[in-house]
């Protein structure tokens, strides 16, 4: 296995030791349990076996005797109490507004929300540990304790809104507008072509893809997954790809990325679902190149959270919120619109 490898299989990286130059020869467990505190021999026996420990960036045996200048990368399974406990991180916070009861915050795209498989440290809840340390934020009912404050979440390399309840009444409160689907939220997405309708509704029922584990799949039958409900509209097409606003009756997971691939418009590159390579236009080597390009700006799926209104939870007040389109979206967008220009230009004359 290779680093990435070991992340996707929940092992998190631990520590990263040089061999001293005059280091004589003894077994990598005896001197790994030598080198890191609080860290049993079991546990470093079983990252061995799975290799999960890398010598030199190549798997190695229990036996093995290490040598000057290795160089150790150590994988280690989460424990529980890893698991149980938050780490509360200084991070900086692009917080839009905040009162006594609600925290709307700004996410940018790769961050994860929450703490995970492979995700234990960095993630926006870590950061609002350490800003609120003298604040224990209320968690929503059927949530894991990792996830205070948490009504609702976006994909790690989505861009945009989130609201943070600060009060087990504010989570209450905003909880039960989540699930009676009274929240409004918009999304921007670019996807690859135009759809034959300006605007239009996607239903149907998302569970996991039965070839592939990794992804989700919109299906027709009840009993292979959650109904979900895409209301979308296009708001610039530009033939090649179109910038669409999306917004959601229902919230299941990648909803709006497997809803728009199942339409055959994935977004622009979404690895995940088709949407890295050329989904419309020609094979031409300059068209190719100006797509790479672009896919160079916006190393993401291109899905932005635009929006969010909801009562709020104290004042009862009806509030909205808007974020303008991140720098990347907006860039690949003014390098479409120009390529679109330039080609009707070429027509005309």
């Amino acid at each position: 296995m290779d680093h990435t490898e070991i992340v996707e299989k929940g092992w998190v990286e631990f520590a990263n030791v040089l061999v001293d130059k005059g280091q004589t020869p003894m077994r990598i467990d005896k001197y790994l349990l030598m080198k890191m505190e609080n860290v049993s021999r079991n546990r470093i026996k079983n990252a061995i076996q799975a290799g999960a420990i890398l010598v030199n960036a190549k798997k190695i045996k229990p036996s093995y005797p290490v040598r000057p200048l290795d160089d150790i990368r150590v994988y280690l399974e989460p424990s529980e109490e890893d698991r149980a406990n938050l780490i509360p991180e200084e991070m900086e916070l692009d917080i839009r507004y905040e009162d006594e009861a609600i925290m709307i915050i700004h996410k940018p795209s790769g961050m994860v929300v929450h703490p995970g498989i492979g995700n234990w440290r960095g993630t926006l809840v870590n950061g609002l540990a350490h800003y609120f340390q003298n604040k224990d934020l209320p968690i929503l009912n059927g949530n894991p304790s990792n996830r205070p404050g948490l009504v609702h979440r976006i994909d790690k390399d989505t861009s945009g809104l989130l609201v943070i309840a600060k009060t087990p009444e504010a989570m209450t409160h905003l909880g039960k507008q989540f699930f009676e689907h009274t929240i409004d939220r918009k999304y921007l997405a670019i996807i690859w072509g135009q759809p034959d309708e300006d605007e239009g509704t996607i239903i149907g029922y998302i569970g996991r893809d039965i070839h592939n584990r990794k992804k989700q799949k919109l299906y027709t039958e009840e009993h292979e997954g959650k109904y979900a409900v895409t209301h979308y509209k296009i708001v610039k097409p530009l033939y090649y790809v179109s910038l669409v606003e999306c917004q959601l009756e229902t919230g299941r997971t990648h909803q709006i990325r497997v809803s728009m691939e199942s339409i055959g418009h994935p977004l622009f590159n979404d690895a995940k679902y088709g949407g890295d390579r050329i989904r419309k236009g020609t094979v031409y080597t300059k068209y190719k190149q100006f797509v790479e390009n672009c896919f160079k700006i916006q190393q993401r799926q291109a899905l932005h959270a635009k929006s969010l209104a909801f009562v709020h939870p104290v004042t009862a007040e009806r509030m909205e919120f808007e974020a303008d389109l991140p720098e990347d979206m907006q860039l690949v967008m003014d390098k479409w619109t120009a390529y679109v220009d330039n080609r009707k230009e070429h027509t005309i004359n």
